[in-house]
């Protein structure tokens, strides 16, 4: 059972064994994301020796993204955009970044875009550091779905983070906004990730409700390349249950794809 659409897995306490992340790539894991809002660089690459133990023992290639924190004010499990800091890379992310080149990692993605600026500043630091990393503009401000079509045109894919989305838009808006964003991705040929709370019951659950069934099974439909799971996998109680199940709705919602369209794979 393999879908075309691609599964992304949020590395953390829960999945960061080798044993278990070998499981979770075994079914279907395409894609290793590891969240630098947390956690420290010992952490971090432990997670990347996991996933390139599993590469190996696989013989397949598991790309990684590393989720840059960007210009954010921590509050305990919270947080919100830092208005003050908008006209340079923030110093935190700059270290990530150059520990992801070191690193080898595969995509860089970035919180609170706004602009095409934003992208331009960040690959020019990637740049100038040696790096030739992808870029992952994360949609999660209002001024970055005002600003989409310029931010598109400058990134390498697209990653629709719902949960700070929530936040700048009413919450009966997001579905709409979503399915522009990814009818756009589409007709331009690239990559777009849904991303937040798709199994989010599974992070103590070992099965997902009816409406997370739906909502996975609809973002396929309507064009999403790729799907995230994020506390699921990181800190979960079930994150290869967790993943089997994305893998079988995944695979369900192809089948009843009005022919099998064009995607756009992140690898």
């Amino acid at each position: 059972m393999s879908s075309r659409a691609q599964i992304i897995v949020t590395l953390g306490p829960a999945s960061e064994g080798k044993e278990i992340f070998l499981e979770m790539a075994r079914h279907q894991a395409d894609l290793a994301r590891l969240n630098f809002s947390w956690g420290n660089y010992d952490e971090k690459t432990a997670q990347i020796e996991t996933v390139r133990t599993a590469e190996k023992k696989l013989g397949k290639k598991i790309p990684i993204i590393i989720d840059l924190p960007g210009p954010r004010i921590q509050k305990g499990n919270n947080h919100e955009y830092d208005k003050s800091n908008h006209s340079s890379v923030p110093e935190k992310d700059i270290k990530h970044i150059r520990f992801g080149i070191e690193q080898r990692v595969d995509f860089i993605a970035l919180s609170f875009v706004g602009s095409k600026n934003d992208i331009l500043k960040y690959r020019e630091v990637i740049k100038n550091m040696g790096g030739n990393q992808k870029i992952i503009a994360k949609i999660e401000r209002r001024s970055a779905v005002e600003n989409f079509d310029e931010i598109l045109e400058a990134s390498d894919a697209i990653m629709i983070a719902r949960g700070d989305l929530g936040n700048e838009f009413p919450l009966e808006q997001i579905p709409f906004i979503q399915a522009t964003i990814i009818e756009k991705c589409n007709r331009a040929k690239k990559p777009v990730i849904t991303a937040t709370q798709m199994l989010l019951s599974m992070t103590l659950n070992p099965t997902p409700t009816r409406a997370e069934v739906t909502d996975v099974n609809d973002a396929i439909l309507s064009g999403s390349d790729a799907v995230m799971l994020s506390e699921e996998t990181a800190t979960g109680k079930y994150p290869l249950e967790t993943v089997v199940m994305m893998e079988k709705i995944v695979v369900e919602a192809e089948k009843h794809l009005r022919g099998m369209r064009h995607i756009n794979p992140l690898t």
